[in-house]
């Protein structure tokens, strides 16, 4: 890790999903935040996160990738080609660059950069904030023992966990992981919504509900077991478990988040 301790970092954009890194990586001991710059164009926004995070930040792009040894392109899809003209010629030439925009290929990428050889795509999702996140990292098949895919994979992993994966997979990758944190936290209202109809105050409710699916979460991620073999366990014969599980099929619970899955799927391909 003292490797990346002394990386310079550099986010371009730093909406939502930005901050929820830089959140992430600045929670981390290994990381040094002085080494990360942040720039986007709202100053108030910049202040918070400098006040926050104690980053550096500024309002210049150019600024933030003059002397970074990681660029993180965080703006939206449609700004990436006027930022990547505006800042091309600050980013050094052995800098990594690293997209995060949804739907923006790696050729693409490379046609945006064309004087730079180490680009790569990742998509991250929003638990990076709690260092929980998962990332899918979108590598050429010819840069799989780059040292800097190692780094990229070092730096992601210090907000919660990093795979590589084909950019292929990418759009399955998203609507199981990128897009699902949304799905959890709806179940999650949904049924502390249930709990405070059965009596429960509303912080308990969410707090069992959020436990819950934290536990369920680790036991399938620590245990190695099926998830199916977990929920037989809890399913005792002639139980409350396997009369909720009834009610959920026959409410057409997996077919709704299958569906969910695919739906966003097959979004991210259009894009």
């Amino acid at each position: 890790m003292i490797n990346m301790k002394n990386k310079k970092i550099a986010f371009i954009g730093c909406g939502n999903m930005a901050t929820a890194i830089v959140a992430g990586l600045c929670a981390n001991e290994n990381i040094n935040p002085k080494n990360i710059i942040v720039s986007r164009r709202t100053e108030n926004k910049l202040k918070e996160i400098e006040a926050k995070y104690h980053v550096n930040t500024t309002i210049n792009n150019n600024v933030a990738c003059e002397t970074a040894d990681i660029v993180c392109l965080c703006v939206k899809p449609y700004l990436l080609e006027d930022v990547a003209a505006e800042i091309y010629n600050s980013i050094p030439l052995e800098a990594t660059i690293v997209s995060i925009a949804a739907g923006v290929s790696l050729a693409k990428l490379h046609n945006l950069f064309p004087n730079h050889k180490y680009i790569f795509r990742a998509m991250p999702n929003t638990p990076a904030q709690v260092q929980e996140g998962m990332t899918a990292l979108c590598i050429q098949e010819a840069d799989m023992n780059n040292q800097r895919v190692q780094d990229l994979i070092e730096l992601f992993s210090c907000c919660g966990k990093c795979e590589v994966i084909t950019e292929d997979n990418l759009s399955a990758f998203i609507g199981v992981s990128g897009s699902s944190p949304a799905y959890v936290y709806m179940m999650i209202e949904a049924m502390a919504d249930a709990g405070v109809k059965e009596g429960l105050s509303r912080n308990q409710a969410l707090k069992f509900s959020a436990q819950a699916v934290l536990g369920a979460a680790k036991m399938v991620l620590e245990t190695n077991e099926h998830p199916g073999e977990l929920k037989d366990k809890v399913a005792s014969p002639r139980g409350t478990t396997i009369d909720a599980i009834a009610s959920l099929e026959k409410n057409g619970f997996r077919n709704a988040v299958i569906e969910a899955v695919v739906t966003a799927s097959e979004k991210n391909k259009k894009m």
